[in-house]
């Protein structure tokens, strides 16, 4: 192996692994931001100008979210954006601009606060659904290694090409939850998104739009994986 090749194996390596760390803070930051505890920015905090104005801003970076989530997740994409971006690191940034999306969606998330559409009093009732907002966010990271949790977020690719392995496609498998459920990945998320014992306008508006985000994910998700995957259509 050169010293060049080796050096270029590195970057790589590295790359991969600084973009899935940045994952990791963005995914616990979401927890607060979502959950309202914890972090200098959250979903529900109080008003603070113009609600149209927010409403508009709001409804922008979830769009911004949504279509680069989507669209750099589809194979034709995908088949362009390596032209320019090497295999073994297009996973990973993949992840960097979601990780991006979802920075810009913290920072520039415009409080809306005051409307309030529901609201539990009851103490037993309100730890019930803290209870399954924590379940939702383990059931998310669950469902993650149950897909193969270093694939999905662009680890094992990164690591395959410093160790000069050959990239392999995993194989299409149901384990556990699988067995059951299609999608318990998204299943989580719907769980922390509407597992809300204070739900606000603002939380609210969230939820709906990823919701709506989620269902349509799904079609072109599963017309890629009966394009892609042997078996998929069966199950």
């Amino acid at each position: 192996m050169t010293s060049t090749n080796f050096f270029t194996r590195i970057a790589v390596l590295a790359y991969g692994l600084a973009c899935y760390a940045m994952f990791l803070g963005v995914f616990v930051y979401a927890i607060g931001f979502i959950g309202n505890f914890g972090t200098p920015t959250t979903l529900d905090a109080p008003q603070q100008g113009s609600l149209a104005v927010a409403l508009l801003l709001n409804c922008l970076l979830l769009t911004v979210f949504a279509v680069q989530h989507s669209g750099m997740a589809r194979p034709t994409f995908k088949r362009w954006w390596t032209r320019f971006v090497p295999n073994p690191i297009e996973r990973s940034t993949y992840v960097l601009f979601t990780n991006v999306a979802m920075i810009l969606m913290f920072w520039l998330w415009q409080p809306m606060g005051g409307i309030v559409v529901w609201h539990l009093e009851n103490s037993v009732a309100r730890a019930a659904v803290y209870v399954l907002f924590a379940g939702g966010w383990i059931l998310v990271l669950y469902a993650t290694f149950l897909i193969n949790h270093f694939g999905l977020f662009g680890v094992r690719q990164v690591w395959l090409y410093f160790t000069g392995s050959p990239y392999t496609q995993l194989e299409f498998r149901t384990p556990s939850l699988y067995r059951h459920v299609r999608h318990p990945l998204y299943v989580g998320w719907l769980t922390v998104f509407w597992m809300a014992p204070t739900m606000t306008f603002a939380h609210l508006l969230f939820a709906a739009i990823t919701t709506e985000y989620i269902l349509a994910a799904i079609q072109l998700e599963e017309r890629n994986l009966v394009e892609f995957l042997p078996g998929y259509a069966e199950y």
